[in-house]
């Protein structure tokens, strides 16, 4: 049986209270553990040798540090009906709505308004935020990228765990649909920061200037990204 494959089935008899995964890397010098916000999990990084019983300990050493660190996380907000999530910052509460001649989702007056059947309103709500989302922080995307004499060649939004956004060299941005779910202002860095890309394709000295250029107050928003990011990954759990 492969370490990894053996060290999971060890790993399930410790009884973590959270699900444990384990990844292999060539790159690592030592064990060490990892807290995924957005499954409210561990993850163990390994060497590529490394003995299977040393392993098991590390994590029975460390048990207090992940049930301290799991309990920490803030408690998962399901998209359901009396839920509050933020809308550009500004929280807003879900409601069913009865008139079955009104959109199917509407946000206004500090609600988001769904109609239909209850059991589709966690998804609808969710595909509606994913279209604001596209829609929003598309159109600031191609404003500023024409400032800067560049194009935007397509927006995407998926639901990465580890980034907020992405350039490729094609020029095609890609966002988290949970941005929507920030202040306006951390949305115009974030934004910022991919439109930048179009120009640097790194992190350099020239790039982190473009971005100053382009949106004020870079380091607020990155601080506010920080502080926030397992509050972002809590909803729609």
């Amino acid at each position: 049986m492969p370490l990894h494959d053996s060290l999971e089935t060890r790993l399930l008899a410790l009884d973590l209270g959270a699900p444990l995964t384990v990844r292999v890397s060539p790159r690592a010098r030592r064990v060490s553990l990892r807290i995924d916000a957005a499954e409210r999990g561990v993850e163990l990084v390994v060497p590529r040798r490394v003995a299977i019983n040393d392993c098991l300990r590390f994590v029975s050493a460390h048990r207090g540090w992940i049930a301290a660190r799991i309990a920490a996380l803030p408690a998962p907000v399901r998209l359901i009906e009396g839920a509050v999530v933020p809308v550009m910052g500004v929280p807003h509460r879900i409601r069913r709505e009865l008139d079955k001649t009104a959109a199917t989702v509407t946000i206004a007056d500090g609600e988001i308004r769904v109609r239909g059947d209850p059991a589709h309103l966690p998804r609808r709500v969710r595909d509606h935020l994913t279209g604001l989302v596209k829609q929003e922080l598309g159109a600031r995307a191609r404003t500023l990228a024409a400032g800067i004499g560049k194009s935007v060649a397509r927006v995407g939004v998926r639901d990465p765990k580890s980034r907020w956004g992405s350039c490729s060299s094609k020029g095609t941005l890609s966002f988290s649909w949970r941005l929507v779910l920030a202040p306006e202002a951390v949305i115009d860095y974030v934004v910022a920061h991919e439109v930048a890309h179009l120009v640097e394709m790194n992190h350099g000295p020239r790039f982190w200037r473009l971005v100053a250029t382009l949106v004020p107050d870079a380091q607020a928003a990155r601080a506010w990204l920080r502080r926030h990011r397992t509050d972002l990954l809590a909803y729609g759990a």
